[in-house]
């Protein structure tokens, strides 16, 4: 009797064991970013196309926590709200991306332009303004109000970081903007997009998306 008992309580002792793995398997696997595939900007709901220019901006807001849970970073809570952007080109010439600027207007006409990467490692580590001031490149060392190397992945695989789209093809990322304090953000919110350039180095024509909430 006690070389079955033991050998029940080795049984259940492994079973809970390996219960336990399986568990932090699936929330290191859940939680690790992967950034969404992007199609053309034209099969979005929302985007906007300039035939004449070959080019087509598109957005797609990840305002729910359904879509929010690709990233293990809690942006809602601190603040931000991502958009997934997406610029395609079918022209016969490439884009230049470096000086464009994503700006969202709320239904109340407030101007928000994208956040930097420097503003949303501060809010990361709730560090303000006037706070101490890190190094470019961001500390990847554990310091007191430092953000976590995991964070700090997910933010630079997230975001938008191309600076050309070549001829017929697409580039796509994430653009965060600072709604803190804002009830509804998308409520009458139009998003804008400008400093696209041609190969002669002339500006596109401004991109404007409502968002039609």
């Amino acid at each position: 009797m006690l070389q079955v008992g033991v050998g029940a309580k080795a049984r259940v002792r492994f079973a809970m064991l390996v219960a336990v793995v399986s568990s932090v398997a699936v929330v290191l696997v859940a939680k690790e970013f992967v950034k969404p595939a992007a199609k053309p900007a034209k099969s979005y709901l929302l985007h906007d196309e300039h035939s004449d220019e070959n080019t087509t901006a598109a957005v797609d807001p990840y305002d729910d926590a359904e879509k929010a849970q690709i990233f293990s970073v809690k942006w809602n809570e601190e603040g931000f709200l991502p958009i997934f952007l997406v610029v395609t080109n079918d022209s016969d010439q490439p884009i230049s991306l470096a000086n464009m600027q994503a700006q969202l207007i709320t239904g109340h006409h407030e101007k928000i332009p994208a956040a930097s990467n420097d503003e949303l490692y501060r809010r990361l580590a709730h560090v303000n303004a006037s706070g101490p001031k890190y190094p470019l490149p961001f500390p990847r060392t554990k310091v007191k109000g430092a953000v976590g190397k995991k964070a700090l992945e997910e933010m630079d695989a997230a975001q938008f970081s191309a600076k050309a789209v070549e001829p017929h093809s697409t580039q796509s990322g994430f653009v965060f903007f600072d709604v803190g304090g804002i009830s509804s953000p998308l409520s009458g919110a139009r998003f804008y997009l400008t400093g696209l350039r041609d190969a002669k180095g002339g500006e596109l024509l401004y991109f404007e998306i409502p968002f039609q909430k």
